[in-house]
């Protein structure tokens, strides 16, 4: 299986919530074929920090943005920091942004504010979105809806948990749909339904580290090496084998962040 490899398209790699394993989680992640990740920032410190991260390491990729449960506590200096991060050529993508209606922790209308304009920016700069949404898809499909109608736009709507449904009209809108670890879970059919439902062209996987680990490790910390456990569910569900869905599923993300994936 060496030869196999994979893209964690979104972890939360960073000396905040690893401390000093930093460099230990990403030679675990080479050794297990996660050849390539992407580092989503949730606020200005740590998508600096996945900026020098993703400077210093080879295939590591970078996200900038304020995750919508933190935007009430965001200032204007802090926000400038962020869009400065965004436009310094060193980040592939804008997020996480998005909407949270679950925790409820930032008001409504500071969460869609911030999610329009981190919109604002990836349109202008022409990078995709990383896009959080809890309790929220309707409306987070909404206002991607109103923000495609005024120039393109992409990204990829992140540990996907929607329906059927949603996932095609995210799609249709012109979205990728990211799995993390919650598609292996045993109460969780439904959604490895929806999963076997997602084009191969628009299928990306991902851990969402340190959250989210998948079966067999819930309950222990997740890291970039354990997508291996996401990717050969979504194989055996849909009936691929491990090798396709890594291929697709690496070139998918590499598509989506324009990045080199020779």
């Amino acid at each position: 299986m060496s030869h196999l490899e994979f893209f964690d398209s979104h972890c939360h790699v960073d000396p905040m919530r690893y401390g000093g394993d930093v460099e230990d989680v990403i030679l675990r992640a080479r050794a297990a074929g996660v050849s390539r990740m992407t580092v989503v920032g949730t606020r200005a410190a740590d998508s600096e920090a996945a900026i020098r991260l993703s400077e210093r390491e080879e295939g590591v990729f970078c996200a900038a943005g304020i995750h919508p449960n933190d935007v009430d506590d965001v200032d204007e200096e802090e926000w400038d920091r962020v869009q400065k991060l965004i436009g310094s050529g060193k980040v592939v993508a804008v997020g996480e942004t998005g909407l949270d209606w679950f925790r409820a922790v930032a008001s409504r209308e500071s969460q869609t504010l911030f999610f329009e304009r981190h919109i604002a920016l990836s349109q202008s700069l022409g990078l995709p979105l990383i896009i959080h949404t809890r309790d929220s898809i309707r409306d987070v499909l909404d206002i991607l809806a109103k923000a495609v109608k005024k120039g393109p736009t992409t990204g990829v709507l992140h540990a996907f948990s929607g329906t059927t449904d949603e996932a095609a009209e995210a799609i249709e809108l012109g979205f990728f749909i990211g799995f993390a670890g919650m598609v292996t879970f045993r109460s969780a059919e439904s959604l490895r339904q929806v999963a076997k439902t997602v084009p191969l062209d628009r299928l990306l996987i991902e851990t969402d580290s340190p959250f989210l680990s998948p079966e067999p490790l819930r309950g222990k910390r997740n890291e970039p090496s354990h997508v291996v456990h996401t990717a050969h569910c979504l194989a055996n569900i849909r009936g691929e084998s491990l090798q396709v869905l890594a291929a697709a599923t690496t070139a998918n993300a590499c598509r989506l962040f324009q990045v080199d994936c020779s």
